[in-house]
């Protein structure tokens, strides 16, 4: 199995369709920060909008196709980029979303707002190994065809469903923002200048690999001079690689996935502690102890304890 699809059957992604915007500048969208286990995104359908830089850097446009994730969940603020005091906007409840307006008779922004939704300790994973914020281009001029086009195409979708507003719509919508989430890690992946993390070492195709292997095999004791051997390079270059493309060893790797993988046998089996232990490739039941509460600040039995209202919604995690 290629890591991504591994990575999402460990740590499930949903997605939801908030708000459909309908804009003439000026404008301005402040949002955030959500709930905590929240990933929000913005996709521009049509128009033009400025993202302000939270920490005080140069604001950067978002143009038509341009899909927008802040896996860092920062208040952040959007506007048209004239300066001027926006227009009041007005919410209006459709069948399955909200739907905000203003008067304004300027250029117009058609924007889809949602978030994605991962269950603890998932989130605070997966968003250490992804970029404070992500941008990808899907429009009809973006790169790399295939996935650049189905990401596309799949908006185009979306943006269809949120128009006609029909039966099972919100479930259509919600099923396409997940699946956008996967779209838009595969496209930041093959690009050049793919962010530091797990999406630049995953999109260097000599680590893959090892990449691949830490993800399908987790409970092996998988050596570097092992993954170093898949690569076809030295260990001395594959730990270079690891840090310069992850900021973290390969080791760290595979102790975040064996983690993962625990913390979802304790929740939905009745296995031991220790038969836990031995399937994610702890032959002490002490040293996975002792690793599992580094990692989530719980032992495992305090864990499952407080898992078990882990039939609660994945958007409800947060109020609950």
């Amino acid at each position: 199995m290629d890591w991504l699809s591994r990575l999402f059957e460990m740590m499930p992604v949903r997605g939801r369709l908030d708000l459909r915007c309908a804009y003439g500048a000026p404008w301005r969208i402040d949002q955030g920060p959500g709930e905590p286990n929240e990933i929000p995104y913005h996709a521009v359908l049509a128009g033009s909008a400025m993202l302000d830089d939270p920490a005080g850097g140069r604001p950067v446009k978002l143009k038509p196709g341009d899909i927008l994730l802040l896996p860092g969940n920062p208040r952040h603020v959007m506007h048209d980029g004239s300066g001027t005091a926006p227009l009041p906007a007005r919410n209006r409840e459709a069948l399955n979303f909200t739907i905000s307006e203003n008067p304004g008779s300027g250029e117009r922004l058609d924007l889809l707002c949602g978030c994605f939704a991962i269950a603890p300790p998932h989130d605070r994973l997966l968003r250490s190994y992804l970029p404070p914020r992500l941008v990808v281009h899907a429009g009809a001029d973006a790169g790399d065809g295939d996935t650049a086009g189905q990401l596309a195409s799949l908006v185009a979708l979306m943006r269809r469903e949120s128009a006609d507003d029909r039966l099972g719509g919100r479930a259509m919508l919600n099923a396409l923002s997940s699946a956008m989430f996967a779209l838009v890690l595969r496209l930041a992946s093959l690009t050049d200048d793919a962010p530091r993390g797990l999406l630049a070492l995953a999109g260097h195709p000599r680590l893959a690999p090892a990449v691949a292997a830490l993800f399908n095999e987790p409970a092996r004791a998988w050596s570097l001079p092992e993954l170093a051997n898949l690569c076809g390079m030295s260990r001395a270059t594959l730990a270079r690689q690891f840090q310069e493309k992850l900021g973290r060893s390969a080791a760290d790797l595979l102790t975040d996935i064996r983690m993962a993988l625990a913390a979802n046998e304790l929740r939905k089996s009745s296995l031991s502690t220790g038969a836990v232990a031995e399937a994610v490739g702890y032959q002490s039941e002490a040293a996975f102890q002792r690793a599992f509460k580094s990692h989530m600040g719980l032992t495992p039995a305090q864990w499952r304890k407080t898992e078990a209202l882990s039939g609660r919604d994945v958007f409800a995690w947060s109020a609950a």
